[in-house]
């Protein structure tokens, strides 16, 4: 079993730095061919590793760091799931890919594997260390790949303001990591948190807080996530279902035990989960761009996540995770295929896109109605597990979950009405993200989009019948349902009959909402500026310290020669005489030496004769 965990790990690992260090400027036919095999070898090793799973023992792999340290992955049945949706929906994105020929590149297939690699070592990762390396690993990787387009001149600065705000948020786990240090946390196992030195798990907590909300672009580090759609839409699909934005709430799955142990954490989590669930489904409501539309909507159902982990229904926020990759994925995709077909991601301009190419979008649509929440649809059950899962004192947060669940569909609705309603003029504005213009949808993407649509359509309701995700309150059921469907019907008939609200006021307000709050903006001064502070002081230290080093190294030298002057001669010397006069006494030491045995005698007589001297005259001196 860990040789199985050990190759799902490396698989992809390995087969992408191959291919992006030697084979970075591959094109076609090979380079697909050699991220299709890795990836699919990765997906089926997941699915096997997940079933042969046994039901009393965890299958690990133990790396020893340090003694009483070590990187340590294993699959419980959390992470035979995520391992498996992550493998499988990679396998899926890198398909679609395949579909736009400036994809089919050893550099941008291979760190998609890289990626994929990075996020099943995240989702099996045991200890606080074997964490560590995929968490940096994947937010590097991220940033190539939304910045894989070099020629458009905006993609740079999104790609930096996106990893600028992950990656300092990310200090949060090395914070976290030198607190269960210091706490004492046996081997630093997520499983062992829980039971930290109360002195310390608040420290613990708040540092893995706060890398997770970096990571799924929670409030308030939610602008990234705007950016971040500059990038070819596979990686949008990718970045939004199984991977990067997800590992957040993994980590705040993983961490419930501490969450709970800590006690402010948890109801931190989950308002602030909640908060951004509102907030950010009422930016996708506004949206007048498809990606962008996505992209808030995917932060508002991380929020629900991200809410289930801090009242602790973590069994329905990592069956809503699941769902909702299959149907983010989906929904992206479909994205994609419409912009290189159309060469627009603007809703007005998608206007009846989906009766002209319907493969591309009955599956959108069926992605739509489920993200709305709509009966008897995936995310239907597993939003309503979330919602179970609320206590019943706390309304707050159950009006929260109701809302965004309403906003969810709202958008959805609003999303699927452009695509369907029919073309007012021939007209198509350019986008920014499209190869050229097609005529026909690819069959990769086809492909992927109908595999796609099925879990999104039935898996909900599959993991609630088998028993991973607990079911909710049938009455619960019927009245999230309900509310669904009417907020549904009530966006689709305005949409057909507009109201136009000529307040200023309200126009200002949607164009706030639009360019997400300004949330992305504040990446400059919020982020920006204090860590250019930072560095103008270390480089100001830095210079002084250049300056400093060329002096001390000039004045060695001087020292040298004064040591040697005052210091090392006079010594010198001292011990030259000293050693003179040594070997003159040894001299004088030597002259009665002979070998005349007649000259010893009379040395004897002499000495005799003047200890008899010396003793007369003692002697005398006493009588006297």
């Amino acid at each position: 079993m860990s040789l199985l965990l050990a190759l799902l790990l490396a698989v992809p690992i390995l087969a992408g730095l191959l291919l992006v260090t030697a084979f970075p400027r591959a094109t076609g036919a090979p380079v697909v061919a050699a991220g299709g095999v890795a990836a699919v070898v990765t997906a089926v090793l997941a699915v096997e590793l997940a079933a042969s799973r046994p039901a009393v023992m965890t299958p690990a792999l133990v790396v020893p760091l340090v003694p009483g340290i070590t990187f340590t992955y294993a699959v419980d049945g959390l992470g035979a799931v995520l391992a498996v949706t992550v493998a499988v929906i990679g396998a899926l994105v890198l398909l679609a890919a395949a579909g736009e020929e400036r994809l089919r590149r050893g550099r941008f297939v291979g760190m998609v594997l890289v990626f994929l690699g990075a996020m099943l070592a995240t989702v099996t990762a045991a200890t606080l260390p074997a964490l560590l390396a995929p968490w940096e690993v994947m937010g590097a990787a991220s940033w190539a790949l939304i910045a894989f387009d070099r020629r458009d001149p905006a993609v740079g600065p999104a790609a930096g303001r996106a990893f600028l705000t992950t990656r300092t948020a990310d200090v949060g786990l090395y914070v976290a990591t030198g607190a269960a240090l210091a706490a004492g946390v046996p081997g630093l196992s997520f499983a062992a948190l829980g039971d930290a030195d109360p002195a310390w798990s608040s420290p613990v907590a708040a540092g893995l807080v706060v890398a997770a909300l970096g990571k799924s672009a929670q409030l308030p580090f939610s602008g990234w996530l705007s950016g971040a759609m500059i990038g070819p839409s596979p990686v949008s699909a990718l970045l939004h279902s199984a991977t990067m934005v997800a590992a957040g709430a993994v980590l705040l799955l993983r961490s419930a035990p501490l969450l709970a142990a800590t006690g402010w954490a948890a109801g931190t989590v989950a308002w602030v989960g909640g908060l951004t669930a509102v907030v950010l489904g009422v930016v996708a409501c506004v949206q007048r761009d498809l990606k962008q539309l996505l992209a808030a909507s995917t932060c508002s159902q991380v929020g629900l996540m991200v809410l289930g982990a801090g009242v602790g229904a973590s069994a329905g926020a990592a069956g809503l995770l699941v769902a909702h990759a299959a149907v983010k994925a989906l929904l992206f995709l479909a994205a994609g295929g419409w912009l290189a077909l159309l060469r627009t991601r603007a809703l007005p301009a998608l206007r009846g896109a989906a009766r002209r190419h319907p493969a591309v979008g009955v599956p959108f649509t069926l992605g739509a109605v489920a993200l709305a929440g709509v009966p008897p649809l995936s995310l239907w059950w597993t939003k309503d597990a979330v919602l179970t899962g609320i206590p019943l004192g706390d309304g707050g947060l159950t009006v929260a979950a109701l809302l965004a669940t309403v906003l969810s569909a709202v958008s959805a609705t609003r999303a699927a009405w452009f695509v369907w309603r029919p073309v007012r003029s021939p007209s198509i504005r350019r986008g920014t993200d499209g190869d050229r213009p097609r005529r026909h949808v690819p069959v990769a993407i086809t492909v992927a989009l109908a595999v796609l649509a099925v879990p999104a359509v039935a898996l909900g309701g599959v993991a609630v019948a088998v028993g991973l995700v607990p079911g909710a309150d049938p009455g619960e059921l019927v009245t999230t349902g309900v509310v669904v469907l009417l907020a549904a019907a009530a966006t689709w008939v305005l949409h057909s009959r507009p109201v136009r609200l000529r307040s200023s006021a309200w126009g200002r307000a949607a164009a706030t909402a639009r360019g997400w709050l300004g949330l992305e903006a504040l990446v400059g001064p919020v982020v920006g500026t204090p860590v250019l502070a930072l560095a103008r002081l270390l480089d100001r230290a830095d210079a002084t310290l250049g300056r400093a080093v060329p002096r001390a190294a000039a004045t060695v030298p001087t020292l040298a020669r004064g040591v040697d002057r005052y210091g090392e001669r006079p010594l010198a010397g001292a011990i030259d005489r000293l050693a003179a006069g040594v070997r003159r006494l040894g001299d004088l030491a030597r002259r009665p030496q002979t070998g005349q045995q007649h000259q010893y005698y009379a040395q004897g007589v002499i000495a005799i004769g003047v200890l008899a001297g010396v003793a007369v005259v003692v002697v005398t001196a006493g009588v006297r």
